[in-house]
């Protein structure tokens, strides 16, 4: 058995921003209105690494290198429909960085013994995410036996659902699992929909969090296995903190590195193309890519008049992740 604490291990990686993030499908054989998966990615057949996609296994490895990972979390989708590219990829993560490579699983199936067994050694936790509908009568249906036999395995068990109504349902199966989170309900541009259709509403215009979510989970979190998980925290602290990885062991010498982990930079378009302008390269710490010349955004702006072209500043995420502003010169 397991031995308990008061956050699962993958939470505690997941709030120092080192877990990596393997979406390994966007299909799933269920419907839930609340899903908040992009059109990118939903109901597709794809494979991401935190915002990276795919194309062969390596690509994991990467990308696990560039954040200094210190284990993965499973998603999707529902990563049981592919179950043996979820044992292909956690076996190639566990072979690279070791069995204390953490692994835990998100399902929102009940797999029999024989996928838990298939499981063992790879994946170290399992959360499941029963549907709404069954919150009511969890312990009399596959979850609560699901939970049970992969605790026995020595896996760390639990549930994760969205705080919705009905959430008091789960109560009953506290003491078959190690723990209980429950994610704050976030308003999603796929979702919105169905969300007015239910009279929800936006806590703000600055956060993702649904008007009232909080309250239905109210009941439970006083309980010393539940725990809360709420939309500031995924977006100011969880992102914010893997980024702050990533850029550290990816930023150039001249990139500037912000609070929130994002990279910023200076771009020169030259006129006249890159050879007129070798003695920045020279001179300065730069980088030419891709027909352009990058640099510290300071220096461009100290240099904006002995250098005609196009000039910009951008900010990213790093190692050339979203752009998240650009501000011409």
């Amino acid at each position: 058995m397991v031995t308990r604490r008061l956050h699962s291990r993958g939470c505690i990686l997941c709030h120092q921003g080192a877990k990596l993030v393997l979406f390994v499908t966007g299909r799933c054989s269920r419907t839930c209105w609340y899903c908040p998966l992009s059109r990118e990615r939903k109901g597709l057949d794809i494979v991401y690494a935190n915002d990276r996609q795919v194309h062969a296994p390596e690509d994991i490895i990467e990308e696990a290198k560039a954040m200094d990972a210190l284990g993965t979390g499973i998603t999707g989708g529902e990563p049981l429909l592919m179950p043996e590219r979820v044992i292909e990829y956690c076996t190639l993560l566990k072979e690279r960085f070791g069995k204390e490579h953490h692994i835990h699983l998100y399902t929102g199936l009940a797999p029999d013994e024989a996928t838990l067994m298939r499981l063992r050694g790879l994946v170290d936790e399992i959360r499941f995410h029963p549907p709404q509908e069954l919150w009511h009568r969890i312990c009399e249906t596959g979850y609560a036996r699901a939970a049970t036999a992969a605790r026995e395995m020595g896996f760390e068990t639990g549930i994760e659902v969205p705080a919705l109504p009905g959430l008091e349902g789960l109560a009953s199966i506290l003491p078959l699992i190690d723990f209980l989170n429950i994610n704050e309900l976030e308003w999603g541009e796929h979702c919105a929909a169905a969300m007015r259709e239910r009279g929800l509403e936006p806590e703000d215009g600055v956060h993702n969090a649904v008007r009232g979510s909080r309250q239905w989970a109210e009941g439970l979190c006083s309980h010393d296995r539940v725990h809360w998980c709420s939309s500031v925290f995924k977006d100011s602290v969880q992102l914010r903190e893997r980024l702050k990885r990533i850029a550290r062991t990816t930023a150039r010498p001249f990139d500037e590195v912000t609070d929130d982990g994002t990279v910023v930079y200076g771009v020169l378009e030259p006129e006249g193309g890159i050879d007129s302008f070798m003695h920045i390269l020279e001179e300065h710490i730069c980088q030419e890519y891709d027909g352009h010349i990058e640099m510290a955004w300071w220096i461009l702006i100290d240099r904006s008049d002995e250098l005609p072209g196009k000039k910009y500043i951008v900010e990213r995420y790093p190692n050339r992740g979203m752009i998240m502003e650009v501000t011409p010169l």
